[in-house]
């Protein structure tokens, strides 16, 4: 007959679900810990970008980026430089799980192909996302607003770990994004990724069905 558990075991295995929690979480937030920076980078041939922010409380982060984006056709382009604002609106732990609500907000300048000169940029933003160490689904909105310009973005995916790892292991993930920009693209792109896990970063590579490659990471230090 196989004895129970020992508290001691009991203990460690509460310990490491909690890392592997917290971990998996941090992952699909857009910032880190208080006092933590994050660097993040989204690229493919008609969307480039890359952040860094600094959270200076366990709620708020502040920091600046850049986006490249290009039309279907290739014919329209926009860049914009902007400062941004990270705010953890809503939080809920659950037993084995966590969901939260999350604003984004950005202002700076954007330039086209299209047009003279910078126009000055708003784009707020929200995500909603709910992760377990098995299953992530997240929603993400935002605005880009300037003038004659509103180029507003959405996205949905939804993806599951093929199993559960330990603490300072790697963990593998395969994630579906479907993702739409108002006025520059006329279709919905639909990219299956593999993401890698570890307790400060993720890399997420894969294909569109149209055939375009992406590449996006996350790392917090």
């Amino acid at each position: 007959m196989l004895s129970p558990p020992r508290p001691r075991r009991r203990w460690r295995r509460l310990f490491a679900l909690g890392a592997l929690l917290i971990c998996g979480f941090a992952q699909a937030a857009p910032m880190g810990f208080a006092g933590s920076q994050m660097v993040m980078g989204d690229f493919g041939p008609n969307w480039r970008e890359a952040w860094v922010n600094h959270a200076f409380t366990a709620r708020d982060a502040a920091g600046a980026g850049s986006l490249w984006m290009r039309s279907d056709d290739e014919r329209l382009t926009r860049e914009a430089v902007e400062l941004t604002y990270t705010r953890l609106l809503a939080r809920w732990n659950l037993p084995h799980a966590q969901a939260n609500a999350w604003f984004v907000g950005g202002l700076g300048g954007v330039r086209g192909n299209d047009f003279t000169g910078t126009r000055t940029l708003f784009a707020p933003g929200f995500q909603l996302d709910y992760e377990t160490t098995r299953v992530y689904v997240a929603a993400f909105g935002r605005l880009f607003r300037a003038e004659g310009l509103k180029h507003d973005y959405g996205a949905v995916r939804a993806g599951f770990s093929f199993y559960e790892a330990e603490y300072e292991e790697t963990q593998p993930w395969l994630i579906v994004e479907a993702r739409r920009m108002r006025g520059l693209s006329e279709k919905t792109e639909i990219t299956p990724m593999v993401r890698l896990i570890h307790k400060s970063y993720f890399v997420e590579a894969g294909v569109s069905i149209e055939g375009q490659a992406r590449l996006s990471f996350m790392y917090t230090f």
